[in-house]
């Protein structure tokens, strides 16, 4: 299968070793100083499963190699247009769009640039970090949960599926994509918040009692509005996983997505997971004090950088 990761960074590019490794066709997206170095010198991944390093095919030009049977589109969400005006014409006969970014809002950002029929959803459930130009950490994990948006076990999902599993990257195949896309908001809106505004790794949040039970209150905040918004949500599931984490991850090393950005001084993804709590509480008239609160320290946090320069 022809694939583009668009947004090489450290979770697409993980799946696209994967999925190459597979001897799937893949294509990395990339820019800057990432770019230059996935292209004179390969993709490398340092992981506790075993090292591996692959000469890949790269670019800032996803025109180069179209088109495409599958776009996993990895990009931070406040380059979704960017990136979708240049994936214009990309896509193969039947091909797919999977977004597998942070938030809930993606796929109906997808669907103003692309056909409803054309765009699926996904979970990134990987713990890893690019610590140099094409060089990425992974700490932990390594699925992808997806689904068609109307919910059907589609034929191409299946052969989706088929492909995911035999990279060792399949999570789930599910019939219930706004569940687990809430669930994974739950995870994003405490722990990348959290973490982001007290410079903290996972491990040095959940051993500090006050910071567990800010991340259980912000996780509470996220399901509440999840089920409003319709999802099958259950608050059992808080602990259930907040324990997965210390039992699964090295949480000593692991840092969210969201601190690894503001360590480089890149813009903070935010919005897509705070703010779209917010968004949605606000709809149903729902309080979400927590919530807000860390959504506005985050814009103020993110626009303070970007006047000061830093």
């Amino acid at each position: 299968m022809k694939i583009l990761v668009m947004g090489a960074g450290a979770v697409g590019a993980y799946y696209g070793v994967r999925l190459q490794q597979a001897g799937e066709d893949v294509v990395f997206c990339a820019r800057g100083d990432n770019l230059r170095a996935l292209k004179a010198n390969g993709l490398e991944i340092k992981s506790a499963s075993g090292d591996v390093k692959l000469a890949v095919k790269a670019t800032d030009n996803p025109r180069e190699f179209a088109p495409y049977d599958l776009v996993l589109f990895a990009v931070k969400s406040y380059d979704n247009e960017g990136a979708a005006r240049q994936l214009e014409g990309c896509l193969a006969k039947d091909g797919v769009m999977m977004t597998i970014q942070n938030g809930v809002e993606n796929e109906e950002a997808l669907c103003r640039f692309f056909p409803r029929e054309c765009v699926m959803g996904g979970n990134s459930r990987v713990v890893a970090e690019l610590i140099a130009p094409g060089i990425i950490q992974h700490n932990a994990l390594g699925a992808i949960e997806f689904g068609e948006l109307d919910g059907k076990k589609t034929p191409r999902a299946e052969r989706l599926a088929e492909m995911f599993k035999r990279a060792g990257i399949l999570g789930e195949l599910t019939s219930d994509l706004k569940t687990i896309r809430w669930y994974k908001l739950m995870g994003n809106n405490s722990t990348n918040s959290v973490s982001a505004l007290s410079r903290t790794t996972l491990g040095q949040m959940l051993a500090d009692g006050d910071g567990y039970n800010l991340l259980r209150t912000l996780m509470l905040e996220t399901l509440a509005v999840g089920r409003a918004e319709g999802a099958k949500v259950d608050d059992a599931r808080i602990d259930v996983q907040l324990q997965f984490i210390k039992k699964s991850v090295n949480v000593d090393a692991a840092k969210t997505s969201t601190l690894q950005d503001l360590e480089k001084g890149k813009p903070l993804e935010y919005d897509a997971i705070s703010g779209a709590v917010v968004r949605a509480a606000r709809r149903h008239g729902m309080k979400v004090p927590a919530t807000e609160a860390v959504y506005t320290l985050l814009k103020l946090l993110d626009t303070s950088r970007r006047t000061s320069g830093q």
